[in-house]
Order: structure tokens, then C-alpha cells, then sequence
């Protein structure tokens, strides 16, 4: 399946996906949760954040690039829970500025939305750790610029930077000592890969459960 760009109606889809995709694999994530303490929170955490988001992309009747930006990054904003959730509301927040104000998102859009993604979130920790949610989106972000140069296949774009984030997180564990002893990876960084493997699904045209409870 050849798709050269993703339009607003498609964009709603897949986020929707995505949070469904993260809302699934919740418990197991809370799981994986050693670091920065072990609460056993952060899928709990990021769900509460993205189903936040998804409430207010649900309830977009007209969907526009514009409005789903809105609705994207002020719903992650307000439902931000723990460094988690804080973590990934900033990550919508970069990638919803760049997508705004384009029709369509072609791969070098994506590209470039990945970039600013991780650049403000980033930027929003103040001694930002690597082997964690931050490095994961950073090596997303550096294979969606080298990827973006050579296909303009929308799908073919995703396998390969989702391919390129499971190996940066299966990686995590040699960079946080207490991963490698816990035996996990990091927990932040495979919510993130559940977000992602969800809106590809829904890109994809799989059958996904988009129904979101629209009241808090």
C-alpha cells in the first residue's frame, strides 16, 4: 500500500489509534516502571495524559490540521501526569507545531515534526537523561530525517523509524544501569513505541477500537 501523505481525517484515525494502542498495554508498562523510582506509574501516567488528548480529538467533528493540533497538544497539556505524561505532552506539543499549518503530512513533514517533537521535550527536562523516553524519541527522530531522503511511502517511513525506536529502547538498558539490574527496558520509551505501533495500525486500516469516552 503506497501512501504518500496522511490528510487530517487520517490524522485523527491514527491518533486515535495510538492512544488506544498505549491504553492496551498500560498495566504491562507500569510493569517495566523502575526509573526514575520505582512506582509502577508511567503507563498509568501516559494514558491518562494521551486519553486526555483523545477526548478532545474525538470530539473534533470537521477535522482540520489546524484543530487537531489544537486538540492534541492542549489535551496532552492539561491531562499531563507524572514525568511520563509531562514528557510526552511536550513531544505532541513540538510535533503539533510543525504539522499546523501544512494540508497534508508527507514523509519530510513527519521528518521534520519527529525533530521538533524531541526537541521540546528536551528541552522542558531540565537534566535530561539518556536511556530513557528522551533517547528513544532522539533516535526516531535521526532515522526520520535519514529516512525522509529516501521514500515518500508514508507506511514504508513508519516501519522503519519504529523499527529503528524498538532497537534505541532495547538499548536503554546499557545506558541506566538500573534497567540492566531490574532487566527491563525503559518504561517511558516502550509507551512511546505503543503509541506509535497503534497509529500505524490505524494508518494501516486495521480493524482498532477508536471509541473514546468524550467526558472526563
Amino acid at each position: 500500500m503506497d501512501m504518500k501523505y496522511i490528510d487530517a481525517s487520517l490524522l485523527k484515525t491514527a491518533f486515535l489509534a495510538g492512544a488506544k494502542g498505549l491504553d492496551a498495554k498500560k498495566e504491562w508498562i507500569n510493569e517495566l516502571n523502575v526509573f526514575p523510582v520505582p512506582d509502577g506509574d508511567t503507563g498509568t501516567n501516559m494514558t491518562m495524559t494521551i486519553m486526555s488528548a483523545a477526548r478532545e480529538v474525538a470530539a473534533v467533528q470537521e477535522p482540520t490540521m489546524e484543530n487537531l493540533a489544537k486538540a492534541i497538544s492542549s489535551g496532552s497539556l492539561r491531562g499531563a501526569r507524572g514525568n511520563s505524561g509531562v514528557i510526552l505532552s511536550q513531544l505532541f506539543r513540538g510535533f503539533t507545531k510543525e504539522i499546523k499549518n501544512v494540508d497534508q503530512i508527507t514523509t519530510s513533514v513527519l521528518a521534520g515534526a519527529f525533530v521538533r517533537a524531541t526537541d521540546t521535550a528536551y528541552k522542558a527536562v531540565m537534566k535530561p537523561k539518556e536511556g530513557t523516553i528522551l533517547t528513544v524519541a532522539r533516535g526516531m527522530a535521526d532515522k526520520a530525517v535519514e529516512i525522509a531522503g529516501e521514500t515518500e511511502d508514508i507506511i514504508e517511513f513508519a516501519q522503519k523509524v519504529i523499527e529503528h525506536g524498538d532497537y534505541v529502547l532495547n538499548q536503554t538498558p546499557e545506558m541506566l544501569p538500573v534497567l540492566k539490574q531490574a532487566g527491563v527496558v525503559d518504561s517511558g520509551g516502550q509507551g512511546l513505541m505503543q503509541v506509535l505501533k497503534g497509529a500505524l495500525d490505524g494508518l494501516m486500516g486495521k480493524e482498532v477500537d477508536l471509541s473514546v469516552e468524550t467526558e472526563a
